[in-house]
């Protein structure tokens, strides 16, 4: 939570009289865009794998925005969907009292304003060395929780970048499961991943409690992994 004080006036301004949360995406734009995402890293594999698998996730970052942004322009099947995807657009979390925060990336969508994009925060995962389950929890999957990113949505992406062969089933679901069964559960945890179609590989949805003030209920977080 933040220490600084809220700054309710910045959250009138960008709502502007729209009501929260945004109505719940359908399944299949988010099994489309979870494909759009699939398509951009599998194009990076044939020429830039050498970047993809050693260097920090900033780099990562950017060719992924470079990649989604030429194959929105490409294919105009995408604008039916999407205007566009920015990477680091600052926003502001759940009361204003954070002005400057960053999320990884932002695709703006056709069927609401682009100030209210759908989130994809983005994580390596290699516990190898040191970005293990654990972070990408702490400090990806919590913060949607917490309200630091798509306080106003009912869902949104995690996007892991793997190098060290975990996967949802056997690294994510255990480590989600410990503390929803025993507790206390940092992730207030309502629905472990599951799956969401059988035609994208590693694709899982969670569903969470949210524990800022005026929360507008549980978000539905899909986490993509890309190996």
């Amino acid at each position: 939570m933040s220490s600084s004080p809220p700054r309710n006036y910045q959250i009138e301004e960008l709502m502007g009289g729209i009501q929260r949360p945004l109505p719940a995406m359908q399944r299949r734009p988010l099994r489309v865009i979870a494909e759009f995402l699939t398509e951009a890293w599998n194009g990076l594999l044939a020429t830039q794998e050498q970047v993809l698998r050693t260097k920090e996730e900033k780099e990562v970052n950017t060719l992924m925005d470079s990649r989604l942004n030429c194959l929105f322009e490409q294919k105009p099947e995408w604008k039916m969907l999407i205007t566009g995807v920015s990477r680091g657009r600052e926003s502001i979390n759940y009361d204003g009292s954070k002005l400057e925060k960053r999320p990884d990336l932002s695709i703006h969508l056709t069927c609401r304003p682009s100030r209210l994009p759908l989130i994809v925060e983005c994580k390596l995962v290699d516990a190898r060395n040191g970005k293990g389950i654990d972070l990408y929890c702490r400090n990806g999957l919590a913060r949607f929780i917490d309200g630091e990113y798509a306080w106003y949505a009912q869902e949104a992406f995690m996007l892991a970048y793997v190098r060290d062969g975990a996967t949802i089933s056997a690294d994510l679901i255990p480590y989600l499961a410990k503390y929803h069964h025993k507790g206390p559960d940092p992730f207030l945890t309502e629905q472990l991943p599951q799956s969401l179609t059988p035609s994208i590989q590693n694709l899982g949805q969670s569903r969470h409690r949210r524990q800022f003030p005026n929360s507008p209920g549980p978000i539905s977080i899909l986490h993509l992994w890309l190996i």
